[in-house]
């Protein structure tokens, strides 16, 4: 690497949902820590396993379930 035009590394925090502290290294300039919405210890993303809640019952059924008797049945002839 050319030195002086590459952003210096700084060590920071971060915080997972569960209270987990890890350091970690990055171009970022910030002296807080950074704190995570989204665990990736325990998001479907990076686990790959779906919760029950993710199982059906999302807003599409829902609102398929909800509206069901509207516009599938044909009129009587």
């Amino acid at each position: 690497m050319k030195p002086g035009i590459h952003p210096d590394y700084n060590e920071y925090d971060v915080i997972f949902t569960d209270g987990t502290k890890v350091k970690m290294r990055s171009t970022l300039k910030r002296s807080e820590p950074l704190k995570l919405d989204i665990d990736p210890n325990t998001h479907p993303a990076w686990t790959g396993k779906l919760s029950s809640r993710d199982i059906g019952g999302g807003a599409a059924d829902k609102f398929k379930k909800k509206f069901a008797a509207f516009g599938t049945k044909k009129p009587a002839a």
